[in-house]
């Protein structure tokens, strides 16, 4: 940002600050130096860094105002504000022009003066001056302000020539699909519905928020002019700046936020001027609409607390003088708080506490807070997240797998293969991500990608390799913009076989392998008295194979979460990434993981009397799943039964066709003494009648 010393001047009194002073203020102020450069008449030009939360920065008197609020200057000075003179009014600006806002969310406040009798011609020495100082060329008197305006104050603005516009009317509204805007310098553009225009009866006359139109601009035939200031949505004004790449300085202020309430001195100001060098008369009214203006914001700063974050005190009163140099209207309540009026323009940047007290440090001087040659550490014991991470961490290295760390983008012909129905991909629009445009919509994406490098590198294990990410993945909600991210672990692992290509029950030792995994992981985090409960289903996406795809939910307590999923990575997915090996896959939900950490552990005494175990074996359809075998043991509540587990699934020619053999374990136990095998036949009866009636089952003897 350039500032121009004799204009800084101009705003303080006594107005003498040296470039010497003023660097050493700006710098101690957070704001250093990068360049000086000689100006017109002997001044100097001084550029200095501006960061993008200090819009209010971008202009002389903001920096002027921090200039005057630097307690360690050589001199105290006060800051002097344009004055705003009385001026006589013409006719009411509603006889000739009428003003529409559509869009108030996307331009909070738009305002209109109009100015008659203009005389237009050469700028007076004084403006074109500063004008020119900046690199700028001085095109005449009525222009020439509005760029002095952003200059001075930071509110870019914005002259039509009245006659120019179509029907007398301002109209702020989108543009229409494909309409097109000729702008002043930037030549013509084909708009989309995203951008904002400010037109006539006609169509537009200036793109809201980056440039000014050509049809409507001022010239030396124009007699009277409307005057426009206005605040618009930043990133409104990023985002049509950027895909038409036309970079203004009234955008780069835009796009760092003006606040609606600084536009009525600042308007002020300029017509002032505008009448002041062109002979012109001002009519009576202001066209504004927009949205509500937004009400003060007072935050409260704890002295203890700002003595604490800087490692120095200061009295809260000498807080409340340094504050309100800043124009931070500050006073101090009854139990010594204080209480901070925020002004306009730092409503964007100075919102919490904390805010407060880095105002303080920058008014008392960065350099007056200590360095220590130590810094006090006090050691504490890991987040629960960290710590439950960690555990998982541990798990799945335990397992077989290594952690990887891939990449979020991802082509659109791949992420369309894991996209979730009801969802988007999530697109960024950046010339630099033609390739991999699109966030992944599943971390298996990743994986597989890691997966096909290792293939090509003929990189393997004994047993495959075993692979896993924490990581977001990322969707939106189909014909929306609403953000869909969520952080998940993903595993993939190979099948292990031998041979040219798997055998069935090869698919079926890693889908069991792939369970037991996720088994372990649900223990760890959940504790071992959770059930991992596994549900065949159609996959949401073309990732996994649909006939080989389960949902996984974890019950505890009789609560039960659903975490996420499994299944053989479909032959689509293989071939989009060039494998040639099957694989099984997993993505499941971190957050519940994390919420149920630490598990609850519950010791018990070590059983005085030995138990009994009884297997049966349940020759049941195919289609019949474990969770049913269990849910027909634990309906029963059979007497003295402490557990069952499931031992084996065999399947034979001898069985039939569909048919499975599984072999379920009972568990009796009697705490009081040692139990007899013709006390637990019953039992095993009882649960054999259930299994053949619910299940239809057969026992195989």
């Amino acid at each position: 940002m350039d500032i121009s010393l004799r204009w800084i001047n101009q705003y303080l009194s006594p107005a003498d600050v040296s470039v010497e002073e003023f660097d050493d203020i700006l710098t101690k102020a957070g704001m250093p130096i990068e360049g000086l450069k000689d100006g017109i008449d002997g001044d100097t030009i001084i550029d200095i860094e501006v960061t993008s939360n200090r819009g209010d920065c971008l202009g002389h008197l903001g920096v002027a105002r921090e200039i005057a609020a630097a307690q360690y200057a050589t001199k105290p000075r006060q800051l002097v504000m344009p004055e705003l003179k009385p001026m006589e009014m013409g006719p009411p600006i509603g006889d000739e022009l009428t003003l529409e806002n559509q869009v108030p969310d996307k331009c909070p406040l738009f305002t209109a003066r109009l100015i008659r009798n203009v005389k237009v011609g050469p700028s007076p020495k004084w403006l074109k001056d500063a004008i020119e100082s900046f690199g700028q060329r001085s095109i005449n008197n009525v222009v020439d302000v509005t760029n002095y305006i952003t200059l001075e104050l930071g509110n870019p603005c914005h002259v039509f020539d009245h006659a120019k516009l179509a029907g007398g009317q301002l109209i702020v509204r989108p543009a229409a699909d494909g309409e097109v805007v000729n702008t002043l310098y930037a030549g013509k553009h084909k708009l989309t519905e995203s951008d904002i225009v400010v037109a006539d009866a006609k169509g537009p006359q200036s793109l809201a928020g980056v440039i000014g139109g050509h049809d409507s601009q001022v010239d030396e035939s124009t007699t009277a002019v409307v005057f426009e200031m206005a605040t618009w949505d930043p990133v409104a004004v990023r985002n049509t700046g950027r895909r038409l790449n036309i970079r203004t300085d009234a955008a780069f202020r835009f796009e760092r936020g003006i606040d609606p309430r600084s536009i009525d001195y600042a308007a002020q100001r300029a017509v002032q001027l505008i009448c002041e060098v062109s002979g012109g008369s001002l009519a009576e009214g202001v066209l504004a609409q927009g949205a509500p203006l937004p009400e003060d914001t007072v935050i409260t700063l704890r002295p203890q607390r700002c003595d604490r974050i800087l490692g120095i005190p200061t009295a809260p009163e000498e807080m409340a003088k340094l504050l309100n140099a800043l124009s931070f209207k500050t006073t101090i309540d009854n139990d010594g708080l204080l209480q901070c009026t925020i002004p306009p323009f730092r409503s964007h940047d100075v919102t919490r506490e904390i805010d407060l007290i880095e105002e303080i440090a920058r008014a008392r001087s960065l350099n007056v807070i200590p360095i220590q040659e130590t810094l006090p550490v006090t050691a504490r014991e890991p987040q629960q997240s960290e710590r439950a991470m960690s555990t998982i961490a541990k798990t799945l290295t335990g397992l077989g797998f290594f952690e990887t760390i891939t990449f979020s983008f991802t082509a659109p012909k791949l992420g369309k293969v894991f996209q979730r129905a009801g969802t988007d991909l999530v697109a960024v629009d950046d010339d630099r991500r033609k390739a991999e445009p699109t966030l992944r919509p599943s971390v298996l994406l990743g994986l597989l990608g890691c997966r096909h490098t290792n293939q090509s590198a003929r990189a393997s294990l004994p047993g495959g390799i075993r692979l896993y990410e924490v990581a977001q993945r990322f969707a939106q909600d189909s014909g929306t913009t609403n953000s869909n991210e969520q952080r998940v672990i993903a595993m993939l692992m190979d099948v292990d076989f031998t041979g040219k290509k798997p055998k069935h029950e090869d698919i079926q030792k890693a889908t069991r392998i792939m369970r037991g995994s996720i088994d372990a992981i649900v223990h760890a985090t959940f504790g071992t008295n959770a059930r991992t409960i596994i549900t065949p289903t159609k996959p949401e996406h073309q990732g996994f194979d649909p006939d080989a795809h389960a949902a996984v939910a974890v019950e505890l307590n009789s609560q039960r979460t659903e975490i996420g999923s499994f299944g053989l990575i479909s032959e689509l997915a293989r071939q989009t990434h060039d494998l040639d090996h099957p694989l099984i896959g997993a993505e499941l939900i971190l957050a519940p993981m994390i919420d149920a950490y630490p598990p609850i552990s519950r010791a018990q005494r070590l059983p005085e009397f030995p138990g009994i175990d009884r297997d049966l074996s349940l020759i049941v359809d195919e289609s019949i799943r474990w969770e049913q075998v269990e849910s027909a043991a634990g309906d029963l509540n059979l007497d003295r039964c402490v557990g069952h587990e499931l031992v084996d699934i065999f399947r034979g020619k001898q069985l039939g066709e569909n048919k499975k053999s599984v072999t379920v374990r009972l568990h009796f136990r009697d705490d009081a003494r040692t139990l007899r095998h013709e006390e637990v036949d019953p039992q095993i009866e009882l649960f054999a009648s259930k299994a053949k009636e619910v299940l239809k089952a057969e026992i195989r003897s």
